[in-house]
């Protein structure tokens, strides 16, 4: 693989160690929750305890089926909750901070390691109080940017631009940049101030862990130190085991959340330009108003991620139009080793990985217009030269993303660290 540095080694067979994974929600409607989820039943395949701390109700039993202790905190999505509750959980779930800390204190082991992914909408900022006596066994995943902007994106929605602004600056403060309204914008700045005041980031916590080298300064940028950020990419399954011939193909697709920030509305607009047929796989707000506008296109709703394939036959590049600065865009790193050129704005952080790997199109500006552009050269390429880039991706050689195996070899080796340095510093005590 090409920019991604060599993959640590595998733990050794003999070397088991308990983890625990906590995460707001443990069904998967979306990529931090899938790859949850993914790393705990991989860790549990080989041969490590795991215990899966979710924020909701817990699932359908998928979790127990793999062998995987599942423990239900018995909370609710903040959307899916009255708005006083959700205001008050939002800003800080003790009820679910008491039951995490009950676990932690009748379970802990000195070999055990505690992987946090999303926490946001369910667990709150609650969650680091509970995990602080095992801060130097405990990694935080930043699969967004919550960990240091209000609303999660570095973006103002209001603008459409990429923001540079200090968080929770006056500046910062001041400015309606939120998709839904100001008073949301408010809300989530109080969240980010409970945040700044529960995660202390001057406890020795093993790492946060950044899905692209770029995601460091904004972190950093958060009051995040930088001897805490840790790269590591994420991991990627092509959606088929043969290569969509994307030569043959003529169709564009989108697959993701119908809402604004990904710009589902701009691509559309671009497509009708272009006057070429656009598939749009996913569900969201903004769903309904969007099919009715563009009657031309197809709209298939959500689709379960395991049966996105039999969309994809006849796809020629997928396309990831977000405006904002998205981390990583798992779906894209998806669509690359399927055999699928994708076609993405700059802001996005994989966009330099995909044009200097020849993986893809970047259009000169964020616009309609300049995305038009884009989709008629993908459309009248020569057969030959999107042969190439489809063969390119799918050959694996040329990748921003770790394989499955690689990404879990990566977390044991961060783990066993984190359990090894934690062990010497009770014996320098």
């Amino acid at each position: 693989m090409i920019g991604l540095g060599t993959a640590p080694a595998a733990a050794k067979p003999n070397s088991k160690f308990n983890v625990v994974v906590l995460n707001d929600s443990s069904v998967a409607k979306g990529g931090a929750t899938g790859l949850a989820i993914l790393s705990a039943q991989m860790l549990q395949a080989r041969g490590h305890k795991t215990t899966f701390i979710s924020g909701d109700r817990g699932d359908d039993g998928a979790l127990a089926a793999c062998g995987i202790e599942p423990k239900p905190m018995g909370g609710a999505l903040l959307l899916d909750s009255n708005l006083f509750s959700a205001t008050k959980r939002g800003l800080y779930n003790a009820p679910i901070r008491d039951q995490i800390s009950q676990h932690i204190a009748q379970n802990d082991t000195p070999d055990t390691v505690y992987h946090l992914h999303g926490w946001s909408r369910i667990l709150s900022p609650s969650v680091f109080d509970a995990l602080k006596p095992v801060a130097r066994r405990t990694f935080i995943h930043a699969h967004d940017f919550f960990l240091g902007c209000p609303n999660g994106a570095f973006y103002d929605f209001q603008k459409h631009k990429v923001c540079t602004r200090q968080p929770l600056s006056m500046g910062c403060l001041a400015t309606a940049c939120d998709r839904r309204a100001y008073h949301h914008k408010i809300w989530r700045s109080l969240r980010s101030k409970a945040l700044k005041s529960h995660f202390d980031t001057s406890l020795p916590w093993a790492g946060v862990l950044a899905l692209h080298p770029k995601m460091h300064e904004p972190l950093q940028r958060s009051g995040i130190p930088g001897g805490l950020i840790k790269t590591l990419r994420n991991p990627a399954r092509p959606f088929l085991k043969q290569r969509i011939k994307a030569e043959d193909n003529r169709s564009f697709c989108f697959i993701g959340r119908l809402v604004d920030g990904k710009g589902i509305d701009l691509l559309c607009q671009a497509a009708r330009i272009a006057k070429v047929p656009l598939r749009v796989i996913g569900e969201g707000e903004i769903q309904e108003s969007l099919s009715k506008a563009y009657p031309e296109f197809e709209f298939t709703g959500w689709v379960d991620h395991h049966k996105i394939s039999r969309h994809l036959g006849d796809v020629r590049a997928l396309v990831m139009p977000s405006s904002t600065p998205e981390p990583f865009g798992l779906v894209v790193a998806e669509a690359v080793i399927s055999g699928l050129p994708v076609i993405l704005f700059r802001q996005t952080l994989l966009a330099d990985d995909v044009e200097t790997m020849g993986l893809g199109f970047v259009p000169k500006a964020q616009n309609p217009e300049s995305l038009a552009e884009t989709l008629r050269e993908v459309d009248t390429l020569a057969r030959p030269q999107l042969r190439a880039m489809s063969e390119r991706g799918f050959d694996g050689k040329m990748s921003f993303a770790l394989s499955p195996d690689a990404w879990v070899n990566a977390l044991c080796h961060h783990y066993k660290a984190a359990i090894s340095d934690a062990k010497a510093d009770l014996c320098l005590c």
